[in-house]
């Protein structure tokens, strides 16, 4: 099983508030090594809740409040927040575009998101448009300059991604371990406060449990103690 190099520069792009936990471990790992990390936001969670005194605009602020603690406590200083509403999300010139520009302006080598398809379970469609929006966006539309040409020239030049990493996939085949920041990942998470408040959750159970637990299952797949398992794609720079 291939261990997964770290990059200089890596950037996120997730549909929800919470949604960049599913590569939290990778990224405080590369982030205390010295990798530079962009989170890129695409919705801004105003529908995830079962509580119906909550009305939408209150919680998209919540929940950019959360959102902000959890990128603090990865480490992480640059984080994008586009904003469409929760379940909003739709594969569009105009969305496409917010990401292009993204890339233009951080410049990553390694792009990390959602799989775009799953054959084993149904995924939320916000996962799905994101992780298959933010391919088109890596290629190639931020790598051609003709491509949303007022981003060229506004001086937003065009970009190589190199690598892409999707979690979620239903064949993964690089690892990486998180067995060092396991525990800043389940800080990350809690720090998602409005997401654990929910009814007939079991009292004996933590929210960390079953995140230790998929993270020890990916790591005994690679000889890890605790891991973060990602499809590759390569982009030929």
């Amino acid at each position: 099983m291939e261990i997964i190099e770290r990059p200089q520069r890596a950037m996120v792009v997730f549909a929800h508030p919470d949604d960049e936990i599913g590569c939290a471990g990778t990224i405080a790992a590369w982030v205390k090594q010295g990798t530079e990390v962009c989170l890129v936001l695409c919705t801004n969670g105003n529908k995830g809740t079962e509580d119906l005194d909550m009305p939408p605009d209150q919680l998209a602020q919540v929940r950019a409040r959360e959102q902000q603690d959890a990128a603090a406590t990865l480490g992480v200083k640059d984080l994008v927040m586009l904003g469409y509403p929760d379940g909003g999300l739709e594969d569009t010139p105009e969305f496409r575009g917010k990401l292009v520009q993204e890339i233009r302006r951080f410049r990553p080598q390694v792009v990390l998101t959602h799989a775009p398809m799953t054959t084993l379970r149904h995924s939320h469609r916000d996962h799905r448009t994101t992780g298959a929006v933010a391919l088109d966006a890596v290629f190639p539309y931020a790598r051609d300059p003709w491509h949303y040409a007022e981003l060229t020239k506004a001086g937003l030049q065009p970009h190589k991604v190199g690598t892409v990493l999707l979690w979620g996939s239903d064949n993964p085949d690089v690892f990486s371990d998180i067995t060092e920041t396991m525990d800043q990942k389940v800080q990350a998470m809690m720090c998602h406060r409005s997401q654990f408040a929910r009814p007939n959750r079991d009292p004996n159970r933590q929210p960390g449990d079953f995140m230790r637990e998929g993270a020890r299952r990916q790591g005994e797949r690679a000889g890890l103690q605790y891991a973060e398992a990602f499809h590759k794609l390569e982009f030929r720079t």
